[in-house]
């Protein structure tokens, strides 16, 4: 691990988080309630179960259900259809401000409640960068100055002060109609295809292949 690993962990406030995967599958949603009214009726065997509802095209494995059979057993709440909700990683809890509130699910607006109540300037930071996005997918910079000085004493100050020093350029983004986005797409193109040969050819098998391609 090298020295600059650790320093963006100290930066970061701890190290990075890794996402598991739901401890109960989707697969078995559209079968729960036939499980739940054999399961009553006395069936505990997985493979019987897993037989059945096969029959009925469910698409999982055995494994599937065997586990929702031994939650089922322990009593554990994966059995139930209200899943415990998993809270979200640091990168969603920085985006999720910036998501138009009509755009989020009843337990995600819990949970941003919760979060500004105890940190009421990132309510602040979601609202100036809905108004940023809002600015940039539109064709006015009239407001672009008014969101600067708003910015610059937030959670954003950082980013306002880079527009601050590209002004310019960040007014003809909004306002022209022009994008450097071919311009990228012809850069990653030769990019692409050399990654693609693993670094094993010389420029004349590159400079071949880009003529194929073109």
């Amino acid at each position: 691990m090298s020295v600059r690993t650790v320093e963006r962990w100290l930066d970061a406030g701890g190290e990075p988080e890794h996402r598991r995967p739901p401890a109960d599958s989707v697969l078995i949603d559209p079968f729960r309630d036939y499980l739940e009214k054999r399961w009553e009726e006395g069936e505990r065997h997985g493979l019987q179960l897993w037989t059945e509802i096969k029959l009925r095209s469910f698409e999982g494995s055995k494994a599937t259900v065997y586990r929702w059979t031994a939650a089922r057993q322990q009593g554990s709440s994966t059995a139930a259809p209200n899943v415990r909700w998993r809270l979200p990683s640091r990168r969603n809890c920085a985006w999720l401000p910036s998501k138009e509130p009509t755009s989020l699910d009843e337990q995600t607006e819990r949970f941003l409640h919760h979060l500004y109540e105890n940190a009421p300037e990132l309510s602040n930071a979601g609202e100036l960068a809905r108004r940023l996005a809002a600015l940039i997918r539109g064709d006015d910079d009239a407001g672009l100055d008014q969101w600067i000085e708003d910015a610059s004493t937030s959670e954003l100050a950082s980013l306002a002060q880079g527009i601050g020093c590209d002004i310019a350029a960040v007014r003809a983004a909004i306002t022209q109609p022009w994008s450097t986005s071919p311009v990228e797409g012809q850069i990653n193109r030769p990019k692409t295809i050399k990654r693609q040969m693993y670094g094993r050819s010389g420029y004349a098998l590159l400079r071949n292949k880009l003529l194929a391609a073109a």
